[in-house]
């Protein structure tokens, strides 16, 4: 009988679809090539171990960074086996710095709540600048913790989810309660589990608002979150077999007790099962309490409470409040299918955009097996960090332009706080929006793209290579005499005033910023730049920013040094990880 419901509502005629579609990523890159020249594969010098699972696992390996990591063992399996146990535990590793500094340089929404951040900022009718602050200072904050916290693989990670449950934060409903949707939804779970993680993000007022859940009712039914719910959050593309009769698709080879794939009828269902999963927004149709507040809210009268057939189960009619969409995350959640497209998504994050099967399904029995565990996503990262393929893994992976300008001033050691209430603050932001890559503001629902190919364009290059190159020339906001980075103060540091030799410096810088020296011919036409008429190797270069025409080893040499600064931050080895 409900076969037959089915097709008569649906007027279904087309047989499932076996094979999947071609991976998205794949038809992309295929057209991009197509419109670009002919790629060349350029090898780059292995790094030592530390550098290279640092560069991958945090956001940029620092002089400081490796020391430590260097320490922990006396093997470099015990090393990142410490490392990454470590990381894996972030309540017991110390950010009280990176809090205080935030605290001081003015961000003062992080700690509220969602209600105080609904009072403050949306039912006060507050001016634009104040209403938009808690997603800007969103925005702002992922900056500095990438720059400066100690739990770099919980940020790497943290941000990893934000691309996965893409919400754009610029969105006028959307940023008063970013804040919310980032602190309690994407951090609070960034480490835990899928399922916690899934039922969170269906319940945050920024996701209801984004997927417009917040108006699906059965008079009207909205399926824009039940589909991306499926194609993005967890069973994905290459999963979905079209509009087909969902009691013909046929079971999952990894588990007969699960369809291969989803239908658009699941969709259709889905979307039902998720009436009534709305907010307070002081809807004029609720007569409660408490229906301006910002918070979750169940409104019965909107629920589709029919019998439902979804992912091959069959949901009873008349069911207590949300069980049908609760089972249908725990559905989805134990999905061996879901399994594999986390971790596949998680493997080319952190190693490859063309992550190595072998490990992609290794690291997708750990996350079904442990799918109710409260400490999955952790387990899944220790699997997948752990391998050999993580051991091994170098130069697959580009630095994406907020991961560049996060690594820039992490390894010239910038003790300058992006914030609201300076100028360098507001241009850096300006520029970041040119690169392409503002935190948490990509339109689409799919997030980010983490593969190279989606960052290869003149345009992103260039305006990244220029954003490199203004954070080596500017001044700090509160002293026009100090550059944002302690280039010069650095140099003098390390290098006694008697051995500023090109060799040296350029030694130096790319041991700094590299972890290690590129490639002779490299090394060669960077000493030649920082030497200019001089000899590299003998040559002692004046510590001072005269004009020197006539003799140009001793020409500005201190805006020849910061240039040069600007170029390792341009070079492949840089951007690449």
């Amino acid at each position: 009988m409900l076969e037959g419901a089915h097709r008569q509502r649906y007027k279904l005629t087309r047989a499932p679809r076996f094979q999947p579609p071609p991976d998205p990523l794949q038809a992309t890159a295929g057209r991009l090539a197509e419109k670009t020249s002919q790629r060349r594969l350029v090898t780059l010098p292995k790094p030592p171990f530390a550098v290279r699972v640092l560069n991958n696992m945090t956001f940029g390996a620092t002089r400081q960074s490796i020391a430590e990591f260097n320490a922990l063992g006396s093997s470099d399996v015990a090393r990142l086996t410490a490392w990454v146990d470590r990381q894996l535990k972030p309540d017991a590793i110390d950010d009280s710095d990176v809090e205080a500094r935030l605290e001081a340089a003015g961000y003062y929404t992080l700690k509220k709540t969602l209600a105080q951040q609904w009072e403050d900022h949306v039912r006060s009718g507050a001016e634009w600048n104040i209403r938009m602050r808690p997603g800007w200072e969103v925005q702002r904050e992922a900056l500095v913790r990438a720059v400066f916290s100690n739990r770099q693989l919980f940020e790497v990670t943290t941000m990893f989810w934000h691309d996965h449950f893409n919400v754009m934060v610029s969105d006028y409903s959307i940023c008063p309660v970013f804040g919310h949707y980032n602190r309690d939804v994407i951090r609070a779970n960034a480490f835990g589990n899928f399922r916690a993680m899934l039922e969170a993000v269906a319940k945050s007022p920024a996701m209801l608002y984004y997927l417009d859940n917040k108006s699906n009712r059965r008079g009207g039914p909205n399926e824009n979150f039940a589909r991306e719910l499926l194609e993005l959050h967890t069973l994905g593309a290459e999963n979905y077999l079209g509009f087909v009769d969902p009691f013909k698709v046929p079971p999952c080879p990894e588990d007969p007790g699960y369809p291969i794939g989803y239908t658009d009828i699941d969709v259709y269902e889905t979307a039902a099962a998720f009436t009534g999963w709305t907010m307070n927004d002081n809807h004029w149709e609720f007569t409660h309490a408490d229906k301006d507040n910002g918070q979750f809210h169940y409104h019965a009268p909107w629920h589709d409470s029919g019998p439902k057939f979804v992912l091959g189960t069959f949901l009873y009619p008349e069911r207590p409040a949300l069980q049908d969409g609760r089972d249908i995350l725990d559905r989805l959640a134990s999905h061996p299918r879901v399994a594999g497209f986390i971790c596949k998504k998680l493997v080319r994050r952190f190693l490859s955009d063309e992550p190595p099967q072998s490990l992609v399904d290794s690291a997708a029995r750990v996350f079904r097996d442990s799918w109710r565990a409260p400490d999955q996503i952790a387990r899944t990262l220790r699997h997948i960090l752990l391998s050999e393929e993580a051991q091994n893994a170098w130069g697959r992976k580009m630095r994406r332009p907020f991961e560049a300008v996060a690594a820039a001033l992490r390894v010239t050691g910038c003790d300058w706080t992006y914030n609201f209430d300076d100028n360098r603050s507001g241009d850096l932001n300006w520029r970041m929006g040119f690169t392409g890559h503002q935190p948490y503001d990509w339109a689409a629902p799919n997030g980010y793209p983490d593969v190279t190919t989606a960052w290869s364009g003149a345009s992103n290059f260039g305006m990244t290579w220029k954003t490199l190159l203004w954070l080596t020339e500017t001044s700090r906001p509160d002293d026009s005499n100090v550059k944002l980075l302690p280039i010069l103060e650095t140099t003098r540091q390390h290098i006694p005033a008697h051995q500023w030799t090109a060799n040296r410096i350029v030694d130096f810088w790319c041991r700094q910023i590299l972890g290690y020296l590129p490639r002779s011919q490299r090394l060669a036409a960077l000493r030649a730049f920082m030497a200019q008429n001089g000899d590299p190797a003998t040559t002692v270069l004046e510590d001072s920013d005269r004009s020197s025409t006539r003799d140009l080893k001793n020409h500005y040499n201190h805006q020849r040094l910061r240039s040069l600064v600007a170029l390792i931050l341009m070079t492949p080895e840089f951007l690449s990880r």
